[in-house]
């Protein structure tokens, strides 16, 4: 039993003082502990150790859309909260955590990005530029032009697609994604190296054609026509011609596809003089080839120089991520809807 006698050296005035000078200082932009001690209609007051207990409106409970506070908090309930205002002029601060969750889901996506991650996504809202998302409880966009998929775009509303990151901007604000990339990468897993496939030339440019491989597009540059000089593409090929090419490149990342008649020329010249030989004896010129290559007659990097030889302006393209994409001079998907 303490004596009631002793002096314990300070009264309570000083004592109360000694309370002030030790008291913790919150700040906006800080992340604390605190427990619900009571919910409110459309709030709940939340013990943080301040003089006053602070505050949290429903609408900074979630980043989500809540109807009632009791989806988020429960009484009891210790967490953390993102102080998100100085004291009002009763003392009291403004807990937030919708914030917290927002910075989190911006981390996830910045992975995700990072790992070349598909993910997969409901269109909950269309515009006139495109389809929105949400991506971890952010929302997305996808540009008209990277919405591969044979539906108007009124009726995506509702449709889960497959997606890939195109820009990741918080202090933008910006979550750019496509659909289109997602569904090349599939195609382009079931392509292979050195694999002879059929395509159909869908456009000419001066450095080369655009030939489609099976719902994706591959470059065969004019350097990979023939062994012969060719001072235009056009002096060989039509759009619509059906064509037989190698696969020399195979890059995922950029969604590149590089493509070759030239190695498979039983002698050189013949895509000039004469294709149907070419197409005849492309599997026999491939198989050559692939041993070749495999058999460490030529390296890997020697096929990626001749692939990109005067092809960087072309190939290697930065993205403009307005609000309506341009469609890339790489391997592009042809309109056909997800397997």
């Amino acid at each position: 039993m303490v004596n009631p006698a002793i002096d314990v050296g300070f009264t309570h005035e000083e004592f109360a003082a000694l309370l002030d000078k030790y008291d913790y200082h919150f700040s906006p932009g800080d992340i604390v502990a605190g427990t619900v001690f009571s919910i409110e209609p459309r709030g709940a007051l939340i013990d943080i150790g301040a003089k006053t207990a602070a505050y949290i409106p429903i609408q900074e409970m979630s980043i989500n859309r809540i109807d009632g506070p009791e989806e988020v908090l429960q009484s009891n309930e210790t967490r953390e909260f993102f102080i998100l205002t100085d004291e009002n002029e009763e003392g009291q601060l403004t807990l937030s955590i919708r914030r917290i969750e927002y910075m989190r889901a911006w981390e996830r996506v910045r992975q995700l990005q990072k790992e070349d991650a598909t993910v997969r996504s409901l269109i909950f809202a269309t515009n006139r530029g495109g389809a929105l998302v949400r991506i971890e409880g952010l929302r997305g966009f996808i540009p008209g032009s990277h919405i591969s998929t044979r539906k108007p775009k009124e009726e995506l509303v509702g449709e889960e697609l497959p997606l890939k990151f195109l820009e990741v901007d918080e202090d933008r604000n910006r979550l750019v994604l496509s659909h289109r990339r997602a569904l090349v990468e599939k195609k382009m897993n079931r392509l292979e190296l050195y694999e002879v496939v059929t395509g159909v030339v869908r456009g000419i440019k001066p450095y080369g054609a655009f030939i489609d491989i099976g719902g994706v597009s591959g470059l065969l540059h004019i350097s990979e026509i023939s062994h012969d000089h060719i001072d235009t593409p056009h002096s060989v090929f039509n759009v619509n011609d059906e064509v037989k090419v190698m696969i020399i490149d195979l890059d995922a990342e950029r969604g590149r596809i590089s493509l070759s008649t030239k190695q498979l020329e039983p002698e050189p010249g013949a895509m000039v003089k004469d294709p149907n030989l070419v197409y005849d004896n492309a599997e026999v010129m491939a198989a050559k080839y692939r041993e070749q290559m495999l058999g460490g007659g030529r390296t890997d990097d020697d096929v990626e120089a001749d692939s990109d030889d005067g092809v960087e302006a072309v190939s290697d393209v930065e993205v403009n991520l307005a609000p309506v994409l341009e469609d890339l001079p790489t391997a592009t998907e042809e309109g056909t809807e997800e397997e």
